[in-house]
């Protein structure tokens, strides 16, 4: 009985431990170029871009089948109650005299004939091609053809957009981690102080008051670390619903410090031609200048030859069968005084585009001119930082050094370890906050 009761402790541990050891495996840690490709494969907008440029291409198929001929097939079937007669009335022909010198009447009796049958049916099929709308027609499928560059630049758009939200919230993660660092020497120094301060207060040598400063800054230091718990939290909250990976299985992976080389300013200005805004509002304007054209064609008038056969039983004064072809002229008069205000309308539309266009080139040189200044002070921050640094290190070695010959506090030390970790997260959030600047100068150019 006892082994029994021992075999399930033993079996329950193994479960349990197992389980653990799922979840704690369950955990992976992401790199800044998994988290992109995740959100590119699972982002609903961008796959809502997708369906649209489907939807796009299919109108694009359907329009392009207007411009052959339309075939169209019609039927009837009718009964009619009441026929129609035709009476003949005796010598409505007139009368020849016969041999025996009488005059006969033709006809000689009044007649009736029944026209037309009881059941009547017919069918008939008819082709219609388009002449004079051809032109039209091929400016349509142009136009089609603008809204799936328009719907891809869109997405592209989106994409960069979800790339450059992606980049800053992993960035910002990895600086809010480094500065809890910084905190936690921080809060370490002041624990450190107030215990220093309560043996001196004990040995009274300082008053209460001291200590209640130092309580202060420990409320602090901890207030702060909190803070940036939470911030922590929020980053990874946006990264696990932009990237479709769950909070709790997120973990950031450190990234390289790589260092781009930067070209001259209008070398970036003159690849700012590549920006989905400014590629979306050029096309923009081709849609108007279409547009303009499609009113001029609208004068036009439809002319389309159209040919047929038909089938009918049951009127004896239309053909049982019939073939047929010929030309089709339809011509709204109306439309030659309203496509004038359309025509305005459409001018109007170009007009507007071209200034668009124009607006976004100044903005886009004012963006890509900051950002790019941007990088540079970047740099210049991150020379300084090092700087930082290297005294802070000198610095605590020297403490180092004091601590081996047992000539300074416990205290000097933290408070140099503290300074260094405040310089090194410095370093470290200057070396991140170039690479953001960096991804937002190749977002401008649309790299």
């Amino acid at each position: 009985m006892k082994l029994n009761i021992k075999s399930k402790i033993l079996l329950l541990l193994v479960l349990l431990m197992n389980a653990f050891g799922l979840k704690a495996q369950s955990k992976q840690a992401y790199s800044l170029q998994q988290l992109i490709e995740s959100a590119m494969k699972t982002n609903q907008l961008l796959t809502i871009k997708d369906w649209q440029i489907l939807e796009k291409k299919s109108k694009l198929r359907e329009d392009n089948i207007r411009k052959y001929p339309a075939a169209s097939l019609d039927g009837n079937y009718q009964y009619n109650f009441k026929l129609a007669e035709l009476s003949i009335p005796a010598g409505v022909l007139g009368s020849v005299t016969t041999n025996t010198g009488t005059e006969q009447l033709l006809p000689q009796e009044s007649s009736k004939f029944t026209l037309g049958e009881r059941h009547t049916y017919g069918m008939g099929l008819s082709v219609y091609q388009p002449i004079s709308q051809q032109g039209k027609i091929k400016t349509g499928l142009d136009l089609n053809r603008l809204d799936i560059r328009l719907t891809e630049k869109e997405k592209l758009k989106a994409s960069q957009q979800l790339r450059l939200s992606i980049e800053k919230l992993y960035y910002g993660v990895l600086i809010v981690q480094k500065k809890t660092e910084e905190s936690k020497a921080k809060l370490a120094l002041a624990k450190a102080k107030l215990y220093d301060a309560e043996g001196a207060l004990n040995a009274g040598k300082i008053i209460s008051t001291s200590i209640a400063g130092l309580q202060a800054s420990i409320a602090e230091e901890e207030q702060n670390s909190m803070k940036l718990t939470m911030q922590v939290q929020d980053y990874l909250s946006d990264l696990s619903y932009l990237s479709n990976i769950k909070t709790d299985s997120l973990i950031i992976n450190d990234t390289d410090l790589r260092s781009e080389s930067l070209k001259v300013l209008d070398e970036y200005k003159a690849d700012a031609a590549a920006n989905p805004d400014l590629q979306i509002a050029e096309i923009t304007k081709e849609k108007a200048l279409l547009g303009v054209k499609a009113v001029q064609q609208s004068n036009i008038p439809d002319v389309g030859a159209v040919a047929g056969y038909s089938y009918q039983y049951g009127n004896p004064i239309l053909p049982t069968v019939n073939f047929f072809v010929g030309l089709n002229l339809k011509w709204n008069l109306q439309d030659l005084f309203t496509n004038k205000e359309v025509m305005n309308q459409r001018t109007f539309q170009v007009k507007q585009a071209e200034e668009n266009i124009s607006y976004l080139k100044n903005q886009l040189n004012s963006e890509v001119e900051k950002t790019w200044r941007k990088v540079n002070q970047s740099k210049i921050l991150i020379g300084v930082a090092q700087k930082v640094v290297k005294y802070r290190n000198n610095a605590l070695k020297e403490q180092q050094d004091k601590s081996a010959s047992g000539m300074n506090i416990n205290t000097e030390m933290l408070e140099a370890q503290a300074q260094l970790a405040q310089a090194e997260a410095d370093l470290y959030a200057a070396d991140l906050s170039y690479l953001v600047a960096v991804a937002e100068l190749n977002n401008l150019i649309g790299k």
